[in-house]
């Protein structure tokens, strides 16, 4: 369903009691009894199961499938599917210049990416009651799924001019991809570019922030928003590159300071984040409970706030401990 995501933004702040907002996709597999590749493989099974978790989770906003192999294989990437694991690329498809002058810009719908296309288009028509956003990748992050995140991170400062090649191609393609999602229906976007929180300060503001800025401007409108996601150990010291980039949202992972990022992230702005996903796969609802109301307590005096988890949640994550990270959000505003 269209909205105004603009003000829908403004009204998210202004409420006194915010809905949380993690990165939930992929542990829908155990609801629905069915594998991960069972899931990346089919538009129907991945709107039953984004309607299965709106019903079943009160969230701020429902995220389509967090697979951030996708786009690589659209452009010719092996990638390796286990049942009860996220995709992962296999190898790198770019080793040189002339094999990055000659890498194809693939057409939105190669690979897997028509059935994800498909399966937004159905999910707005059951996901009503609150914004549906798609999940894709961010260009340098694509690109270091492209060359090899080793050769992506040295041929920064030994070839920049090979990874100035790929993010080009890769750019060009996200911005098809994401107009392909806003004319899909969905109501924005979340860029997860977790490689560039890898890179300093001065290599992000290089490879990474023209080419997000470039997506940001091309795609964001009132009825459609940019949600940035970061979470490497640099994060916070690239802060100002990041918030050029013009997102109408950050989300950051766990490896930095919430509290921190709170106070630096301007108060118009939705800023998300980041309870740890390692402690819905390997804690308690008891350890999840805390780290939630930590985390709320230290960062939900900003009205700008949203409780989240730092990133994508993984696929055997145990419910009862997802159970207890709601629980825990509805309990910090319940009193």
């Amino acid at each position: 369903m269209k909205r105004n995501m603009r003000a829908w933004k403004d009204e998210v702040i202004a409420a006194p009691v915010k809905k949380p907002m993690p990165i939930l996709t992929f542990p829908v597999i155990q609801l629905l009894g069915i594998t991960v590749k069972e899931l990346i493989s089919d538009s129907e099974t991945q709107a039953k199961a984004m309607k299965l978790l709106a019903d079943r989770n009160d969230s701020l906003a429902a995220v389509s499938m967090m697979d951030l192999s996708l786009e690589a294989e659209s452009f010719g990437s092996e990638i390796l599917v286990n049942n009860d694991e996220v995709p992962a690329v296999i190898g790198c498809l770019v080793n040189d210049q002339d094999e990055a002058d000659r890498l194809a810009v693939p057409e939105v719908g190669a690979g897997r990416t028509q059935i994800y296309l498909d399966a937004m288009s159905r999910s707005v028509e059951l996901i009503t009651d609150r914004p549906v956003l798609a999940g894709i990748i961010g260009p340098y992050s694509l690109a270091g799924r492209l060359l090899g995140t080793a050769q992506a991170m040295k041929a920064c400062k030994k070839n920049p001019q090979l990874v100035h090649t790929v993010m080009e191609k890769c750019t060009q393609f996200l911005i098809s991809y994401a107009k392909a999602y806003r004319d899909a229906g969905a109501n924005g976007i979340v860029m997860a570019e977790p490689l560039t929180g890898l890179l300093s300060p001065k290599m992000a503001v290089d490879f990474s922030e023209p080419y997000v800025k470039r997506i940001v401007e091309a795609v964001q409108q009132d009825d459609f928003i940019v949600i940035y996601h970061n979470c490497g150990n640099n994060t916070m010291l690239m802060m100002d590159s990041i918030l050029r980039v013009g997102a109408a949202g950050y989300h950051f992972g766990n490896a930095i300071s919430m509290k921190e990022a709170v106070s630096l992230c301007p108060g118009d702005l939705l800023c998300m984040g980041n309870v740890n996903p390692a402690t819905f796969t390997f804690g308690t609802p008891e350890s999840i409970r805390e780290e939630t109301l930590t985390v709320m307590r230290e960062c939900c005096h900003a009205p700008h706030f949203i409780i989240s988890s730092g990133c994508d949640i993984p696929p055997i994550a145990k419910w009862e401990n997802i159970d207890a990270f709601y629980q825990a959000a509805a309990d910090f505003y319940a009193g």
